[in-house]
């Protein structure tokens, strides 16, 4: 290996446990617990070190985490599509609910991440073709990102108003299966 396919790596990995570092702090103790102090003591890096990987400090290492997530989450959606849109809908939820700190770096913090457009990240339109995958199917005569957009609002909406309280715990089950029923309903013939 030589002395710049070294320094390369190691700045890699410096930047891979800031970004663990920074997941883990706000899984335990929420965003407004990831400063780059904390970081920088956490992982026995200087500050500056920290700023030299991320130059726009704390937005930029969540914008990454949230990044990772995407990742994350378009795996699990994988994962589940043999289940269709129930199996696709449940594992979002889960997700939301296993990791809600990093939920909340992808969808609810401000972020420079932005969906359709030009320069989104890949990772973030490929979590989207999974939804689109198990949705485009009941679109009928429907546009098929406009639904999926609609599917993922109502899904983002169950989750932030559960995790707010906001939602009566007892019929969580069946809010959830009747999302799946109406968005499934569309691809149906009709009657």
């Amino acid at each position: 290996m030589t002395q710049r396919q070294r320094r390369v790596r190691d700045r890699t990995e410096r930047a891979r446990r800031i970004i663990t570092a920074a997941r883990e702090l706000a899984e335990a103790e929420g965003w407004d617990a990831v400063t780059t102090r904390r970081l920088a003591a956490l992982i026995e890096y200087s500050q500056p070190v920290l700023y030299s990987h991320f130059p726009d400090g704390k937005d930029a290492i969540m914008a990454a985490a949230a990044l990772e997530g995407f990742a994350e989450l378009a795996a699990t959606l994988v994962a589940a599509r043999p289940g269709g849109l129930g199996g696709v809908a449940a594992a979002y939820v889960a997700f939301a609910e296993a990791k809600p700190s990093l939920y909340d770096a992808m969808f609810t913090h401000a972020s420079e991440l932005r969906f359709a457009e030009d320069d989104t990240p890949e990772v973030m339109k490929a979590c989207f073709a999974e939804l689109l995958a198990v949705v485009e199917p009941t679109a009928r005569e429907q546009e098929a990102g406009a639904l999926t957009e609609v599917f993922w609002s109502t899904l983002h909406g169950l989750v932030t108003l559960d995790r707010g309280r906001r939602l009566s715990p007892q019929h969580r089950d069946e809010r959830l299966a009747l999302v799946v029923e109406r968005f499934g309903a569309e691809g149906r013939p009709k009657a």
